[in-house]
């Protein structure tokens, strides 16, 4: 069993970055990391060139316990990617640690990826029946192998033949002795932004608050389907594809994104989760004496609904940042106290009052049962649960790892069933209808996992287990 089987969260996708035409890469895609860190915490790994050779130094951890500086000094070059992993395909394995690294008849390649492929099994099928060996259980891997068949000799044909028979989500950084290239699925469901450096220099991120920590100007997002090419000859582009629906995922916004970080709107992460808490206030106000955020993801959203409601927020969670995620174990009686270990209900501010708790979303139930009987603990007198995102009544194929159907608590049971299942006096969900309209150009998002329009399909062991159940 997985990590991922054993949390009441949404698991945190991939970080990637690039690094192009700057003097020591690889330290500024490490730090880089250090900013993306967020987005996984299992593996992190850097891949550098100088021109001639690529270098790879990958390991299982934390970005600051896999590299010490004479791992970056080895890393020698001016063009670097790198990545941090949670697992959403494959196993949790060393052997998965991106970036993966490459060499065939062709050269050396490495590849950094974020998302899911929904057609991977039917490709790995067919490379596998055709010689290919793989030395992961990810998905991730079977680009490298897809290219390395191609028959046509020229890189750039062989990469473009290859990315067509991909389905479902990439945002994937490429790196060859000489080129960094980056490019995202047709419908752009992940995110992956081009920032400027100074000097000719640029960085590739998944967010914009890796360009931050380098003080890099951002430039735009990586468009849904385009493929960009760093070289010596500067940057180009190119769009090979049919154009889709975008489809950006919406998770990104409510959840996952760091709050410092700038969305492709413009929009600044933790504006839009404000403006999400003030809607989620005008859907479902309470009659209560104070509003609470669940930390830390939920906090810009609970500081929205108190401005709407006029409610004042309080500090009446605390939560204590140093909880490893494998501190939860899969034995239901250690679960059972996990939310005690990473949150703490402060009496003095909760004793004889009622509560508004804020959380960006509710997947299992158990996580916001716990925190309800512990607001509850502490003296309040009314808790009301309320929800930044929709119910969660399907799972993510594109990237997110999200429990099965028979996990997810809103594909199981109505809201009053869910409310008298976690203990709260009541409990509202933002609507579909009231995060499209918080959502800028709401059109171009993926909202599969509240309405169940999977517009990359899925992937067919997902539907051989729903037609299983």
């Amino acid at each position: 069993m997985t990590l991922a089987a054993t949390k009441d969260r949404t698991g945190e996708q991939c970080g990637v970055v690039g690094v192009f035409n700057a003097p020591e890469a690889a330290k500024l895609a490490y730090l880089a990391l250090y900013a993306l860190q967020h987005r996984g915490q299992e593996s992190a790994g850097i891949a550098a060139s100088d021109g001639r050779r690529v270098r790879l130094h990958k390991a299982p951890g934390l970005v600051a316990d896999v590299f010490g500086e004479p791992d970056l000094e080895a890393l020698r070059g001016h063009m670097a990617i790198g990545h941090v992993r949670y697992s959403t395909t494959g196993s949790t394995h060393p052997h998965n640690a991106q970036p993966l690294l490459a060499r065939y008849h062709g050269g050396s390649l490495a590849i950094a990826h974020n998302g899911n492929l929904t057609n991977a099994d039917e490709l790995r099928r067919e490379m596998e029946k055709r010689g290919a060996i793989f030395q992961t259980s990810t998905d991730s891997e079977i680009l490298l192998h897809l290219v390395a068949h191609t028959s046509s000799p020229d890189f750039d044909e062989a990469l473009l033949l290859s990315l067509m028979r991909l389905k479902g989500a990439y945002s994937i950084v490429l790196l060859t002795p000489d080129r960094l290239l980056a490019f995202r699925d047709p419908h752009g469901f992940r995110p992956l932004e081009i920032g400027e450096l100074g000097d000719g220099g640029y960085i590739l991120a998944s967010e914009t608050c890796a360009m931050d920590i380098l003080g890099a100007h951002r430039v735009r997002e990586v468009e849904p389907g385009e493929i960009v090419t760093f070289s010596s000859e500067g940057m180009s582009s190119q769009t090979p594809f049919a154009r889709s629906r975008p489809a950006f995922c919406v998770f990104e916004n409510i959840y996952f994104s760091r709050p410092d970080s700038v969305s492709a709107s413009g929009k600044s992460i933790c504006e839009i989760r404000a403006d999400l808490g003030r809607e989620l206030a005008r859907e479902h106000p309470a009659d209560a004496d104070l509003v609470l955020g669940v930390p830390d993801s939920a906090m810009p959203a609970a500081i929205g609904y108190s401005r709407e409601s006029g409610l004042p927020f309080d500090l009446g969670l605390i939560r204590n940042h140093y909880v490893g995620r494998t501190f939860i174990e899969p034995r239901q009686h250690i679960r059972d106290f996990g939310a005690k270990v990473k949150y703490n209900a402060v009496r003095g501010m909760l004793e004889g009052k009622r509560v508004v708790v804020v959380d960006d979303s509710i997947v299992r139930g158990t996580t916001i049962g716990k925190i309800v009987k512990m607001v509850r603990g502490a003296g309040a007198t009314e808790v009301h649960v309320r929800s930044s995102a929709p119910p969660l009544a399907h799972p993510c194929y594109y990237g997110v790892d999200t429990p099965s159907y028979g996990e997810l608590v809103a594909a199981n049971l109505e809201v009053e069933e869910i409310r008298q299942q976690i203990g709260a006096d009541t409990l509202g969900y933002l609507s579909i209808e009231g995060l499209a309209k918080v959502m800028p150009n709401s059109a171009s998002y993926c909202f599969a996992c509240f309405n169940g329009d999977y517009l990359a399909g899925r992937p067919e062991s997902f539907t051989k287990a729903i037609m299983e159940d």
